[in-house]
């Protein structure tokens, strides 16, 4: 089990690299030997932190992306609902049903106190935590 998708970690290396690079906007080009990713991909996933409000995109000559927030203020745990959604360590799913003992499970509740604790500590790194 991966906690964390390949594209969070492409995401956290591309805007990393934004960081470093101290531009106003950064292509795709620029980006995409520094994370190892190809161009489209990149561009695929940058597309969707710009549509969540975590990049500005600029058309044009000089174009590109450039950070819409500071490194800062872009948690690690942002760009995980963004690229694979809320963190789930267990959902308790039986043959694509709930379990019957789903709302009394012992083992769904401490499993849920140690996610809530997780995801507290994914949500305190940031961008600029990583440069």
């Amino acid at each position: 089990m991966n906690l964390i998708n390949r594209d969070v970690d492409y995401a956290a290396r591309a805007l990393v690299f934004m960081a470093k690079a101290n531009k106003p906007t950064v292509s795709v080009t620029q980006m995409h030997e520094a994370v190892g990713v190809t161009r489209p991909f990149l561009r695929k996933i940058l597309q969707k932190l710009h549509k969540a409000g975590l990049l500005q995109a600029v058309k044009g000559k000089g174009g590109g992306f450039a950070m819409a927030r500071r490194p800062e203020a872009i948690t690690l745990n942002q760009l995980i609902g963004v690229l694979q959604g809320p963190l789930k360590l267990n959902d308790c799913v039986f043959k694509k049903k709930l379990c019957q003992n789903h709302g009394a499970c012992v083992l769904r509740h401490k499993i849920a106190a140690l996610e809530h604790r997780l995801v507290a500590d994914i949500a305190g790194i940031t961008i600029k935590d990583l440069i």
